[in-house]
């Protein structure tokens, strides 16, 4: 799953280079992504994801365990 976050889902998107002559040429708008540990106080190990800063927010918000439980429903990540 390369440059995909796994809480939120967010993928590449695609636009132009304009220049000043105003000719477009095609490009790739990258999201944000971090590859980060996190301590799950239930299975007491960490859990390594690749997140966007978006991601992490709501993993800080949410918890941890409650975020994984919502992204495995949306087939987003598959830890075992």
């Amino acid at each position: 799953m390369a440059r995909v976050c796994q809480v939120t889902g967010k993928t590449r998107m695609i636009g132009n280079n304009v220049s000043h002559s105003k000719r477009r040429t095609k490009r790739e708008f990258a999201p944000n992504l971090k590859t980060k540990k996190f301590w799950s106080e239930e299975e007491q190990r960490f859990i390594t994801l690749k997140v966007s800063c978006r991601g992490m927010k709501t993993i800080y918000k949410n918890g941890l365990a409650e975020t994984v439980k919502s992204s495995q429903a949306k087939g987003l990540i598959n830890i075992v």
